[in-house]
């Protein structure tokens, strides 16, 4: 796919949420909204990425409240996107991909209510947040988007209440053998992992644990999905001396500069050991040139390095740690038992510390210390579903 597919559905807003629809805006991801739609043929989500083409001017009084827009992207930008998309589709932990098409024209009335929702609460957990979006209420004729379809993947980890001390094992256990499987499988970082590209659902109802048992995995009856692979790295399973896919990230140094949100950290992280290879952490003002030399050479996004799943890693369990809403008593457990684990996750950890390079070697700590057995380790490809076709269906195409 080069440039904008002759061979791609070009859909209006009200096939992808026609009136009987339910839309709901559920996320802002890299370059991209993200909604859940549902409707009589199923639920999926879709990941909305502005293209270049016309939109309407902001309001005097969007420009008075500081809303930046999101530079478009090209098809072609987000090839890469889509083939990690299909690779990872079948490796448990992954969300489902359905399909992709264009979407032409002026927003429906569900789309600009759902969005201007999502805003309100995100201004009131946190008034200083700036929309980088784009309002419906701007869209013409000729705006067009490219979505991409995938499947429900649940409630993102941010909107999700962590209520027992089952839930933190599983959800960081299950996102650490998904990236380890995928690291196996397409030598693949995800380099994005935050708290709303992992989703929760649960599957099954919870079990109890036997006091005298060492294994803490698979009692919660949850299940993960790690979404949007926008800045992700990964190379074609299918073909051995295939070049490897992987957005530039030198393309956007705010990335680096940012310290609007926690995630900030990470980026910064993983750029400063791409350029020099070890755990010296470059403030963000030393983010500012693109395309630096390091000992090895200029910087590179598609050098495959598999610590940055671990930075993500340490990311997540410093954030189940900090929202978990259970009993103290069941946190400060949780954080003694795995107290020798966050010695080699800790980014910040003395340098003369081993800290762990990859997801693989994250899960086999795990193993040996019988967290997780195992027989439950293979028992995790129980989570593998069927493809599922795209729930976009027009009228004609109903007829």
């Amino acid at each position: 796919m080069h440039g904008e597919d002759a061979s791609l559905r070009i859909l209006k807003w009200n096939d992808v949420c026609p009136p009987k629809s339910i839309v709901v805006k559920i996320a802002e991801a890299s370059f991209a909204e993200v909604y859940r739609i549902s409707n009589e043929h199923g639920v999926s989500i879709i990941k909305v990425i502005r293209l270049a083409s016309p939109i309407k001017a902001q309001t005097s009084t969007q420009v008075k409240n500081g809303l930046v827009d999101e530079e478009p992207r090209s098809v072609t930008d987000v090839e890469g996107e889509l083939m990690i998309s299909d690779w990872l589709a079948d490796i448990p932990g992954f969300v489902m991909y359905k399909e992709h098409y264009v979407v032409k024209g002026k927003a429906t009335k569900k789309l600009l209510d759902t969005h201007q929702a999502f805003h309100r609460r995100i201004k009131r957990e946190d008034p200083d947040r700036i929309q980088f979006y784009p309002s419906p209420s701007r869209y013409l004729n000729d705006t067009k988007f490219l979505v991409i379809e995938l499947g429900d993947a649940g409630t993102a980890l941010e909107d999700w209440t962590l209520t027992d001390v089952y839930q933190l094992w599983d959800i960081f256990l299950l996102e650490a053998i998904a990236l380890a499987r995928a690291e196996d499988a397409l030598l693949f970082e995800h380099r994005d992992l935050h708290e709303g590209n992992v989703c929760i659902k649960r599957t099954r109802r919870p079990k109890s644990r036997e006091n005298d048992s060492n294994t803490w995995f698979g009692y919660s009856g949850l299940e993960i999905t790690i979404l949007d692979y926008g800045l992700s790295r990964a190379q074609d399973p299918a073909r051995q001396a295939a070049l490897p896919v992987a957005y530039n990230l030198e393309n956007d140094l705010s990335l680096f500069t940012s310290t609007h949100a926690p995630q900030c950290e990470v980026y910064r992280q993983m750029r400063s050991f791409l350029l020099r290879g070890n755990r010296e952490w470059i403030p963000p003002e030393g983010h500012g040139t693109p395309n630096p030399k390091g000992p090895k050479g200029t910087i590179s996004w598609t050098s495959y390095m598999p610590y940055t799943n671990i930075l993500w890693m340490a990311y997540l369990y410093r954030y189940l740690c900090d929202h978990f809403a259970g009993p103290s008593t069941e946190l400060e457990q949780f954080k003694s038992q795995t107290s020798e684990l966050w010695t080699h996750l800790d980014p910040y950890a003395e340098e003369d510390v081993r800290c762990f390079t990859s997801a693989n070697e994250l899960v086999f700590f795990a193993l040996n210390a019988d967290w997780i057995q195992l027989d439950q380790l293979a028992g995790v490809d129980d989570s593998v579903v069927e493809r599922e076709d795209s729930i976009v269906v027009t009228r004609e195409e109903e007829a």
